[in-house]
């Protein structure tokens, strides 16, 4: 009995896949990637709209929104979404921390066409920085951890009202509030970190709404109907605000296209792994406890 309990917990949520890995992993691994070369096209793509826009208008740096009647801007920020959406599906299937690291790969795509389109030359450091990002990525999908099992998104708001995480959620918070409100009108036109730094901030709350959001909705199509859970609509909430915020800061900055994704990537993939750490401690921590309890369980009683 001990052993087939064990061999019971030891086996995987889902069946293996591709070179071994679990088939939501693979199929999260093929969404992360596509969503990777639409997020890297749009970027290119919405930076040639904002130049055109600025020769006919107001810069969005200073606070103009002609962009908005540019049609290339909107085919880039078409290219987004539907990038985004694809980013969105890979977090129902696979962890974060597999997801997110992944989103370095259209670092990749944006340098190069920034390199032949928008001729931003890509220096031996920035070829370097690319190379790293493929071993890095492709190391990380190799030896990503198996997915959590999570019947419920009241689950995941248990763990995100965690005092640990309310802390960093706070701290987050207060953070990007500073930036916008006090450093923003100063700096924002002088130094690249101060909007990164807001699009960045809020992007680690961003993945995990999303994450949270992904399961809810995977696990509303298999099923489980999570609408009708008020934490579902929170996290829906937290992403439309982070999101739209992200996008009209990212849209002021005024730069290389390849510096912008680089730092925002680095910043938010940074932030994302403080909460992706906190997840996987919380479920060793209970799969410990049920290892515990099944071995109590199992084992013959003394006299």
């Amino acid at each position: 009995r001990v052993v087939g309990a064990r061999e019971e917990m030891a086996a995987p949520s889902s069946s293996a896949g591709f070179g071994g890995m679990s088939s939501d992993n693979a199929k999260g691994l093929a969404l992360a990637v596509s969503s990777s070369a639409f997020i890297g096209a749009s970027f290119i793509v919405k930076k040639m709209g904002l130049r055109r826009a600025a020769d006919s208008g107001v810069r969005a740096g200073y606070g103009g929104y002609s962009y908005l009647v540019e049609p290339l801007w909107w085919i880039g920020m078409i290219s987004m979404i539907v990038g985004e959406i694809a980013n969105f599906a890979a977090y129902a299937f696979a962890p974060a921390i597999l997801v997110t690291p992944l989103g370095a790969l259209s670092i990749i795509i944006s340098a190069a066409l920034a390199h032949s389109i928008l001729q931003e030359k890509l220096h031996t450091f920035g070829i370097l920085g690319c190379v790293l990002c493929v071993v890095g990525s492709i190391t990380i999908a190799l030896h990503a951890p198996q997915e959590r099992d999570i019947d419920s998104v009241r689950e995941v708001w248990d763990l995100a009202t965690e005092p640990a995480f309310l802390s960093y959620a706070t701290i987050v918070v207060v953070a990007a509030l500073v930036l916008i409100y006090f450093v923003v009108p100063q700096h924002g036109q002088t130094n690249i970190m101060v909007y990164i730094g807001v699009c960045s901030l809020l992007g680690s709350l961003t993945v995990m709404s999303v994450k949270a959001l992904g399961i809810a909705l995977k696990l509303t199509f298999s099923g489980v109907n999570q609408l009708f859970y008020p934490q579902t609509w929170a996290f829906a909430l937290i992403v439309a605000t982070c999101v739209s915020t992200q996008i009209n800061y990212l849209n002021k900055v005024n730069i290389s296209v390849s510096v912008v994704i680089d730092a925002t990537e680095l910043c938010i993939g940074a932030s994302s792994w403080i909460g992706n750490l906190r997840e996987q401690k919380c479920f060793l921590l209970q799969q410990t406890q049920q290892c515990i309890n099944m071995t109590v369980i199992t084992s013959p009683k003394r006299i």
